[in-house]
């Protein structure tokens, strides 16, 4: 799992097959410290509900497209949850 801010929506008049409905969202990845890292990445919305500024997990690869209904549609990215809080054990 892995965090993100979503910063913003990607509209796509044509997708593949298995994505109809499926919002794409432009998200901030994050270190546990909630710094950003790296550059923005689009995520598809498996929990349909996450919006901008929401603080979100997401998984990569084969586990993005694991995420979606139906399962192994073309994603690099799913957001599969809405984070309510962070709390980091033990720092240093």
């Amino acid at each position: 799992m892995q965090l993100g801010r979503v910063t913003g929506t990607v509209v796509a008049t044509m997708k593949a097959d298995g994505l109809d409905g499926v919002k794409f969202l432009i998200g901030q990845p994050l270190d546990k410290t909630l710094t950003p890292r790296g550059g923005p990445i689009v995520g598809a919305d498996a929990v349909s509900m996450a919006g901008r500024g929401e603080l979100v997990s997401y998984g990569a690869a084969r586990e993005a497209a694991e995420a979606m209904d139906p399962a192994f549609v073309p994603v690099d990215h799913a957001i599969v949850g809405i984070v309510d809080q962070v709390t980091v054990e033990g720092s240093g």
